[in-house]
């Protein structure tokens, strides 16, 4: 985490760095404001890793000579074929195209996807799957 924290660190020097000399080369004020708050996202992060990594410690990753083995194996359970997310991004565009055409789409889309998010949380809690 240390080295992660510290190329945001650094992403954040670069991207203020850069928003200063594009502010004195063009006098832009959109791109300049743009930049700087890039470079303040780039902090945020930057700061939230270090001091967590400050909390939890040394890391594997951290060590030049740790191992593979080293490392925590469980990252938890993912489905392997899953068409939920399919569902969820489709009723996510069928909402996002009722701001465009009708309000009535956004409705459907917004059940669709309330339906769609209960069927990925519960989807190994019936069917086939239940013990």
């Amino acid at each position: 985490m240390i080295i992660g924290g510290k190329l945001f660190a650094a992403g954040t020097v670069l991207y203020l760095g850069i928003g200063v000399i594009y502010w004195f080369m063009s006098g832009d004020v959109i791109g300049t404001s743009l930049l700087a708050l890039t470079g303040g996202l780039a902090f945020l992060i930057a700061f939230y890793v270090l001091f967590t990594s400050n909390r939890v410690g040394t890391l594997p990753e951290d060590v030049e000579t740790a191992l593979i083995s080293d490392a925590d194996t469980d990252y938890g359970f993912f489905s392997p074929h899953s068409w939920w997310p399919f569902a969820i991004g489709a009723s996510t565009f069928i909402f996002v195209l009722g701001f465009v055409f009708a309000r009535w789409m956004m409705v459907f889309g917004l059940i669709a996807l309330m339906m769609a998010i209960y069927g990925l949380v519960f989807e190994y809690y019936r069917g086939q799957f239940v013990k």
